[in-house]
């Protein structure tokens, strides 16, 4: 991609890495005083009492009947909970919730209607998996971290010898010289608190496999030598946490994940799509961050809240497709780096350039057709941009950039058709499929 010079002189028109935007339902709804330990019922009134996990539970089933479903799998328990505590002020619990009724045969009194949340509901689903994927993200970025640090310094659990620099250097060490294989370094994280977890369990004289307790270290360490015992126990499911694995998949544990085998699932794989279901395409504001399902919803904002008009624009300068691809890609890049493509002013946030924008009326205020209509913003500016797969394609063109307009088309001069093919060289291939075939005897 070649950038006009005098953006390349600047040095501030080039996006090194791909921009997306956020996806799916919108789960930081923050709430003062809450943290991992102490969250707000999806259901008391403002304001709502704190609790911990296992007594929010308990609470929401008794005082308000309410389930959720496989809770050990949510991922970011707390941010789930906001959110539906959110959706609830919005929507009768029936909307969200499938009503189970017991004892239904039994007299009415008797009988109690619980609401099951769980992921059959499409909007749940969504949710866990955006939780479960902003998880992932988290554990890799701390991975990586943990593997570009070299400040690691630790001594053996088993031997007196000191390790600094990288913890694959005590890792392998542990392997090589006592046995002791906890997996490839690449495979753990939070490889420090892994580490304090085991030597807390060493200093307590507690064999790591077994779990049992000794009176003495030699005691612990000759039964683990001769046992051996020398490795932690996959089934703990305490050590879980420590391991990449267990965090790639949704409702999968590590065993389930490693039983899979590809090929099995590439021979058994269905081909049918019929229960395919598509997520929502979200189209984003040009100029701020709201969202809407429908292209409608969307021009009617930007309209009413930006004044920004792009079926005027398209009407006025006689846009083609790839024109307007190109001039959503220039307007979102500009407002990503905070300048009025209008006067080229640059300004300290997105929000105070749209705000200059709106009181300035330079939404409409495009720069010259050269300055946007370039190659270069062919490439979207964020690589999800849904408002581009909708844009409007009603004059049905299909010739990017519009390299066949304007171009004469000069026919094939057919006044002279029958002297070409007497005069051709390929006119004996004429002849001979014409002539009858040769026998086995012929010269």
């Amino acid at each position: 991609m070649v950038l006009p010079a005098h953006q390349m002189a600047e040095g501030q028109d080039c996006i090194l890495e791909p921009l997306s935007f956020p996806e799916g339902p919108d789960s930081s709804v923050p709430i003062a005083g809450v943290t991992a330990a102490t969250i707000p019922c999806a259901l008391c009134p403002d304001p709502p009492p704190l609790w911990e996990k296992e007594s929010l539970l308990k609470h929401m089933l008794l005082e308000h009947k309410l389930v959720i479903a496989d809770v050990r799998l949510v991922a970011d328990f707390p941010r789930y909970i906001l959110y539906w505590r959110r959706r609830f002020s919005e929507l009768p619990i029936t909307d969200f919730c499938s009503v189970i009724q017991t004892n239904s045969h039994g007299p009415a009194e008797k009988q109690e209607k619980y609401f099951l949340l769980c992921d059959s509901l499409p909007e749940d689903r969504v949710l866990r998996e955006q939780l479960q994927q902003e998880r992932l993200e988290q554990i890799l970025e701390q991975q990586q971290r943990e593997r570009d640090d070299h400040t690691f310094q630790r001594t053996c659990m088993f031997c007196p010898e000191q390790f600094t620099g990288n913890r694959s250097l005590l890792l392998n060490h542990m392997v090589k010289e006592h046995g002791f294989n906890v997996g490839l370094p690449d495979n753990i994280v939070h490889c420090d608190e892994f580490l304090d977890t085991l030597q807390a369990k060493l200093d307590s004289l507690r064999c790591l496999y077994c779990e049992k307790t000794f009176r003495d270290k030699n005691t612990l360490k000759d039964h683990m030598r001769k046992k051996l015992h020398r490795k932690i126990n996959s089934s703990n499911k305490e050590y879980d946490r420590f391991y990449v694995i267990n965090y790639l998949e949704l409702g999968k544990t590590w065993e389930e994940v490693q039983s899979e085998d590809d090929r099995e699932m590439m021979e058994d794989r269905d081909d049918d799509w019929s229960d395919w279901q598509a997520r929502p395409l979200y189209a984003v504001c040009l100029f701020c961050e709201h969202q809407s399902e429908t292209m409608d919803q969307i021009y009617t904002h930007m309209q009413d809240r930006h004044g920004f008009d792009l079926h005027k624009l398209k009407a006025e300068f006689n846009l083609k497709f790839y024109q307007q691809v190109k001039l959503v890609n220039f307007i979102r890049r500009e407002v990503h780096q905070c300048r009025c493509y209008g006067c080229q002013e640059k300004f300290d946030s997105r929000e105070a350039v749209v705000q200059h924008m709106r009181d300035a009326a330079h939404a409409m205020a495009l720069p010259p057709q050269s300055t946007w209509d370039q190659p270069q913003y062919y490439f979207p500016t964020y690589e999800n941009d849904g408002l581009l797969c909708a844009l409007s394609d009603s004059d049905g063109e299909s010739d990017p950039a519009g390299w066949g307009a304007d171009v004469p088309v000069i026919s094939e001069d057919v006044s002279t058709l029958e002297a070409l093919r007497q005069n051709s060289v390929l006119g004996h291939l004429l002849e001979d499929r014409d002539s009858p075939p040769m026998g086995p005897g012929a010269v």
